[in-house]
């Protein structure tokens, strides 16, 4: 296996804003939640090699590592490097590396990988179709293939809410507002599978509840500039993102458990081998 792109050691030392560290508080709540389905469906077993796409801050890398054990690899990509400096600091003393890579052009030979993740990732590449074509290009021959992509914005209230908000002040930006939930559609993410050669394809649905301490346990990693919507929240001028802050507040009154939030989540798995 030979890759060109730059790796990012361990201990690396790149400077990051606090909106990577805080997003990370919020993600990896997300994320962790649903990555043991990935890694069954993935069939990850010991001493695999494992390809983690679009790692981010390194939840299913991490938990991967901890199956395959130390005769296994896992290598995690992803472009943003502050998410990699947070996921750097997770995974010292274990069976991963971590490199700065596009997904969509890897630097590894064919047939490189036992298996390939991408959790949360792939309805945010320019071409999901041309991305896959990669992945299955370094599976080997009977290799898996697992992928998570969130479900649609009403079902997923962690984001549906704050993208309906923010859409009335930035009417141009929906489509990147909403990109989450751009293979929502089982059917669609299935033909995307179908038609980048993978076999054996299936599509599940999961439901998990995610709990805050309070709105502002939920809300800090968004006022801190954390992921695209965070960034976009920041734009606006004081007074809106206190309108927007108060509209999500009271639309998300229903998921108010004793102070605590309380809200479920809908993802899709697709799964599929070489």
């Amino acid at each position: 296996m030979s890759s060109d792109p730059l790796r990012l050691p361990v201990n690396a030392m790149i400077s990051y804003d606090a909106g990577a560290a805080f997003y990370d508080s919020l993600s990896g709540r997300w994320s962790r939640l649903y990555v043991p389905t990935l890694l069954a469906a993935a069939r990850i077993g010991p001493s695999q090699q494992v390809l983690d796409v679009a790692t981010g801050t390194g939840e299913a890398a991490i938990r991967a590592a901890s199956i395959i054990g130390p005769a296994g690899k896992v290598i995690g990509i992803d472009v943003s490097q502050p998410m990699l400096t947070v996921a750097a600091a997770k995974v010292t003393d274990q069976p991963v590396s971590l490199m700065v890579m596009d997904g969509q052009a890897l630097g590894f030979k064919d047939e490189s990988f036992d298996a390939v993740l991408c959790q949360l990732g792939l309805m945010f590449f320019p071409d999901a179709a041309r991305s896959l074509e990669e992945w299955r290009r370094v599976l080997r021959r009977g290799g898996r293939l697992a992928v998570c992509v969130w479900s649609t914005p009403e079902r997923v209230p962690l984001f549906g809410i704050l993208m309906d908000a923010l859409s009335q002040h930035f009417p141009d930006e929906r489509d990147v507002l909403y990109q989450p939930s751009a293979l929502a559609d089982a059917e669609t993410l299935e033909r995307l599978l179908i038609g980048s050669g993978f076999r054996a394809v299936r599509i599940i649905r999961e439901i998990r509840e995610h709990w805050f301490e309070s709105f502002d346990d939920y809300w800090r990693p968004f006022e801190a500039g954390g992921g695209r919507h965070g960034q976009l929240y920041l734009r606006l001028p004081a007074m809106l993102r206190e309108n927007v802050r108060d509209e999500v507040r009271e639309r998300m009154a229903p998921f108010r458990v004793r102070g605590q939030l309380a809200m479920q989540a809908e993802v899709l798995f697709g799964t599929g081998e070489r």
